[in-house]
């Protein structure tokens, strides 16, 4: 557990305390008048309210959008299912920067919505919604769907030959068993909304400010540090109690059901309202999700394959560096950031899988989420102002950027590993321990064959999440070294159509290898019930 720890004091605990630090102690004491004076501000009240009811009617327009898909995969069998599901996901594992690209493509200036009827929603606070119901879909969908296949349909079933009708049958008996997960994806989806950036920045236009795009805009452009640290102290209060209220309903969803398997409750469609139900799954799944991304693909090949040939010129300004030098630049990144959040997040796993983890161990494991939910902005930044002198000066060492994507990637490792290795019979490691294996030994030939398709899935889920990661690295990048989703948001800030197109060509190269990645996951993937 030492490793996991120290990684997390150095490179996630102490650059967020450093840019805290730097801006709420001043002439040797603290300031915490500031916190008062800064939420103060009605500009600072504005992006709080904001921030919070576009992270509500996100969370409300994703669960309306995506419950009828949970009921389609849970109870209907139809061919191509695997399928769809996979597409379903897609989004979910896509940078934000590359949904922001894709929805600016269909909704923006020449977007399609443009051409075809001169309406944009681009700088208006409806591309932000539809936007983030597109990226959360596969939240709601995946966790709600997967508990919703391991309910035993026959308790409905049941309750309907007692007279009750279908709606009150699912009412009164479907829906406060599926209450913890539908709570669970909820909270997700708010969370993810509520630090929403790339979305945002991309767009909300100036109009439009969350608290990490303010944090952003703050630490950045007016370099504010103080103003920067009380909304990140915010922003941090306010995901320490989201994570906390998802952890209570885990615990609830985990002991309070009873489970049966998921193959023996799908069907195929019978009668008009599930097949109509199962057509309009599709059509959504077709305009939401399918649409944005089939508009940044064409909007790439606008005149050909030009806006891709010019990806190989440098010019010498914005970037020193062809553009197409940040796809082997990020390739490169995402692949030691898999490495380190691989070694670190399994370690973690296998110290908070133990039966004998006191209290702190497992206080630990609560911990590991943060980096999910506080601003990747603070800590890109705070790894400038904290890495900064001996014996960790790393300012111009290339290793930030995948540290920094690292910290995104362990959480994702440990929650597709822990489950695996908590299932693991202790009975075994103690009778390889008693025959003389040392523990390298027993991990080596009694958990690693256990586990090594989790291992790889957790791999394949780090590797894509570094891939994407934006909201830090566009703080450290260097500018010869620039990532895929910095390259893309350099181009998109820059006018002109040949910017324009470029910035479409990278997101199309980023959404495919992404893509890739999910299906490889889908291959490997354990859990049949499709849930996160």
């Amino acid at each position: 557990m030492a490793v996991p720890v120290a990684f997390f004091a150095v490179f996630f605990a102490w650059p967020v305390a450093a840019i805290v630090t730097r801006g709420l102690k001043a002439d040797g004491g603290w300031r915490f008048g500031r916190i008062a004076d800064v939420v103060g501000q009605p500009d600072i009240r504005h992006v709080l309210w904001f921030t919070t009811w576009q992270a509500l009617a996100s969370t409300g327009l994703t669960l309306l959008a995506a419950l009828p898909a949970a009921y389609v995969f849970a109870r209907l069998d139809f061919p191509g299912k695997q399928v769809l599901r996979a597409v379903v996901t897609v989004p979910f594992v896509l940078p934000t920067v590359v949904v922001g690209t894709a929805f600016l493509a269909l909704v923006g200036r020449g977007g399609l919505l443009d051409e075809l009827w001169g309406v944009r929603l681009d700088t208006t606070v409806w591309a932000i919604l539809i936007a983030h119901v597109f990226f959360n879909y596969a939240v709601v969908v995946r966790t709600v769907g997967g508990l919703w296949a391991q309910l035993d349909p026959r308790q409905e079933e049941a309750a309907r030959v007692l007279g009750v009708s279908p709606f009150g049958a699912w009412r009164k008996v479907t829906l406060p068993a599926l209450a913890p997960a539908v709570a669970a994806a909820a909270l997700m989806v708010f969370l993810f909304t509520f630090t929403s950036f790339g979305v945002v920045q991309i767009l909300g236009g100036p109009a439009f400010s969350t608290l990490e795009v303010e944090i952003y805009r703050q630490t950045s452009e007016i370099f504010d540090l103080a103003t920067a640290a009380v909304l990140t102290i915010v922003q941090f209060v306010a995901v320490g109690a989201i994570l906390a209220v998802h952890a209570w309903t885990v615990r609830r969803r985990e002991s309070a059901l009873r489970l049966v398997d998921p193959a023996v409750t799908a069907r195929r469609p019978r009668g008009a309202g599930q097949w109509a139900l199962l057509g309009g799954v599709l059509a959504t799944v077709a305009v939401l999700l399918v649409l944005p991304l089939a508009v940044l693909v064409r909007r790439s090949l606008d005149g050909g394959f030009g806006y891709y040939r010019a990806l190989g010129d440098a010019d010498g300004g914005t970037f020193l560096v062809a553009p197409v030098q940040s796809v082997v630049t990020s390739l490169e990144y995402a692949a030691v950031a898999t490495a380190v959040a691989v070694l670190v997040g399994a370690l973690a796993a296998a110290a908070l899988a133990r039966r004998d983890a006191g209290r702190l161990v497992r206080g630990f494991d609560a911990l590991l989420m943060l980096p999910l939910g506080v601003s990747a902005v603070t800590v890109g930044f705070g790894f400038l102002i904290a890495l900064d002198k001996p014996p960790l000066d790393l300012r111009q060492s290339w290793i930030l950027v995948p540290l920094a994507q690292a910290l995104v990637g362990v959480p994702f490792v440990v929650r597709t590993m822990l489950p695996v290795l908590r299932a693991v019979d202790e009975r075994r490691r103690e009778a390889a321990a008693v025959l003389g294996a040392s523990p390298w030994r027993v991990w080596r030939e009694v958990d690693l064959p256990l586990v090594r398709r989790a291992l790889l899935i957790a791999a394949g889920f780090a590797f894509a999440v570094s891939l994407g990661e934006f909201g830090a690295t566009v703080f450290i990048a260097r500018p010869d070294n620039p990532t895929l989703p910095v390259a893309v948001a350099r181009l998109l800030s820059r006018p002109g159509d040949l910017n324009y197109g470029q910035a479409m060509a990278l997101s199309t190269i980023l959404m495919v290898v992404c893509a890739v990645a999910l299906l490889v996951l889908e291959r490997l993937r354990t859990d049949r019930t499709g849930e996160f």
